[in-house]
């Protein structure tokens, strides 16, 4: 239904433009002078389009928009800039190498205290050896 709608208005203004067109090319040349003269100083006297100044969206509360407008930076600023990140990435590397680290020796841990045990490896694939270990703790 809206395009219908849309159908009917555009057609509408297609009229409306022709009817205006053939209606100024009868007109007297005198008319058309004055109509000339009246839409330059309508013109003249029309008030200035206001500028639209574009502002960030994300600027804090109570800084000028100015201040936050954006700027070419240097090389310094944007190292500035990116040694936070590149310090979180080194730090998320470290957390998981000490933590490797750990678990490496948690295990070597364990494979030492099986193998100086008193009791053979096969023990401890049998389930019902877990399940007495586990009751008995």
């Amino acid at each position: 239904m809206s395009s219908a709608l849309d159908n009917k208005e555009s057609e509408f203004v297609r009229e409306l433009r022709r009817a205006l067109d053939e209606s100024a090319a009868s007109l007297p040349v005198s008319t058309a002078d004055r109509l000339a003269v009246a839409r330059q100083a309508a013109l003249a006297r029309k008030k200035p389009e206001p500028e639209f100044v574009r502002v960030p969206a994300l600027v804090p509360a109570g800084v000028p928009a100015d201040f936050a407008a954006p700027r070419r930076r240097s090389r310094l600023a944007r190292f500035a800039l990116a040694w936070p990140l590149a310090a979180l990435v080194a730090g998320l590397f470290a957390i998981a190498y000490f933590e490797d680290q750990q678990r490496t020796a948690e295990l070597a841990d364990i494979d030492a205290a099986m193998l100086s045990d008193d009791l053979p490896l096969t023990a401890y694939l049998d389930h019902g050896f877990n399940a007495y270990l586990s009751r008995s703790h």
